[in-house]
């Protein structure tokens, strides 16, 4: 394949790819946007493999078929619950993808000239420091790491020496060419190393941001690395994927009002924000009597509980990590259809960082068949939360906490949240009343006429809800 041949087949898998990304933006199109870029980068692969003169290369052609099989049995076996590892396993892989690409480059040819040693060298390094964030982000939301942020003794120091040395061995080989390999092992330990101290003190309220960050350095390494290599696709497909992680990070920023910066730098080099303060600055509603919130309410309230629910007209849903835990998804299905049927307006809030990825609930609630018209932002939402005659909360904590808006020191002060307290009535399932993933009590859980608990399991929950709507 000559070389005007490739770039310009590169520039329309490039725009195929730029459109799939595009009309994932726009729910009615996400599945065939999939689906688009899915079989542009088929077409990607293969057209490297005929570029390559590798096509029929047993190695390459066994190495396609396993993870070919590998691919598909994670698809068919991997739960929506557990999507989130998924995406940072995958976000992992493709920077170890990108080192190893690097490191065999730097091997197999030690007079590549500055330019090509130095984007080496760096591509080693982010997508080294991507492959270990990343297995620590997916071990944390796995639970086989504490989701709480953790701090080693001298981590910042610890953060800091690591990205000092990484940065000294990028430069050096450009000085000592003789001894770039040496320098290229050296940066590959601190760069695994710098992976894991950055990612360590990232709690669960940070973790949709720490994906989308990680699937941003993934697509940045293989870019680098197309770089090094002089592959026009790699580094367009790369920087693709790099450019559109970065802004969803931007936005996952903006809607949880951090500032990428704190959470790099300021928490990963170990800075511990002030103990979560009790929100008694947060107002609600007056007190309602104790019995609204025992242990079992479900019992005690079931008259309550059918009386709101026959009556309300306008309902919003309010999904959280709580559903996804209980797989309660299938039951809020049922509660849609069942409160529909009853010619009741149904519609779903959805924040911006609900769950432990971006588009997490939307994802769940898809998987079950919500139509996609009935799944509305925070912006628009929020407007509509007054006129609703009720609100049912499923499994959210922080995304609807109005400590938010009063508890200065705690994690999750000026982050936006649901005004679910604005609706006229609040249903609020949740396992017990313990604070979120933040650390910060919120204040919906104290007693209140307008509020009433539903503790334990999500699915417990849905299906009193679903017997109170038949009584």
């Amino acid at each position: 394949m000559s070389g005007t041949l490739y770039y310009l087949v590169s520039a329309l898998l490039s725009l195929l790819v730029l459109l799939g990304i595009y009309w994932m933006s726009r729910v009615s199109m996400a599945v065939k946007g999939n689906r688009l870029s899915a079989l542009a980068m088929l077409a990607a692969i293969v057209i490297v493999l005929v570029k390559e003169n590798i096509l029929t290369e047993a190695s390459v052609l066994l190495g396609l078929a396993l993870g070919t099989a590998l691919g598909i049995v994670m698809a068919r076996k991997v739960k929506m619950i557990t999507m989130p590892q998924m995406v940072g396993l995958l976000n992992g892989l493709g920077g170890l993808a990108s080192a190893l690409a690097a490191l065999l480059t730097l091997q197999s040819n030690p007079a590549l000239p500055s330019f090509e040693r130095f984007t080496a060298m760096l591509a080693l390094a982010v997508g080294a420091l991507t492959f270990t964030g990343s297995l620590v982000a997916a071990g944390k939301l796995h639970r086989l790491l504490p989701q709480k942020p953790i701090a080693l003794p001298s981590h910042r120091l610890l953060t800091g020496l690591s990205a000092l040395l990484t940065a000294l061995l990028l430069v050096l080989p450009l000085m000592q060419s003789g001894q770039t390999m040496l320098y290229a092992v050296l940066a590959l330990v601190f760069s695994l190393a710098l992976g894991v101290l950055i990612a360590l003190p990232v709690g669960g309220a940070d973790m949709p941001i720490t994906i989308s960050l990680l699937n941003s350095t993934s697509g940045v390494a293989a870019a680098i690395a197309g770089m090094a290599i002089g592959d026009v696709l790699l580094v367009s497909v790369g920087g693709i994927v790099g450019a559109s992680g970065l802004l969803l990070t931007q936005i996952m920023c903006r809607s949880m009002n951090r500032k990428l910066s704190d959470i790099l730098f300021a928490r990963s080099l170990g800075d511990r924000r002030p103990a979560p303060a009790a929100a008694e600055k947060a107002e609600v509603a007056a007190p309602a009597p104790e019995a609204q919130i025992e242990q079992q309410p479900q019992a005690a309230d079931k008259s309550l509980l059918t009386d709101w629910l026959q009556e309300a007209r306008d309902i919003i849903i309010i999904p959280g990590y709580g559903m996804a835990v209980s797989q309660a998804q299938e039951l809020v299905k049922a509660l849609h259809d069942a409160l529909e049927t009853g010619g009741r307006q149904v519609r779903f809030a959805i924040h911006p960082v609900a769950g432990r990825m971006p588009g997490h609930m939307n994802v769940l609630l898809a998987e079950v068949d919500i139509p996609y018209d009935k799944l509305f932002e925070m912006d628009d939402i929020n407007p509509l939360m007054a006129q609703a005659d009720l609100v049912v909360v499923i499994g959210a904590n922080d995304v609807v906490n109005p400590a938010a808006n009063t508890a200065e020191g705690t994690p999750i002060y000026g982050m936006p949240v649901l005004d679910a307290q604005a609706a006229r009535r609040l249903i609020i399932c949740n396992f017990d009343l313990q604070p979120g993933y933040a650390g910060v009590p919120n204040p919906l859980y104290e007693p209140s006429p307008h509020i009433l608990m539903l503790l334990g399991d999500a699915k417990d929950s849905l299906r009193d809800m679903l017997a109170a709507l038949d009584a």
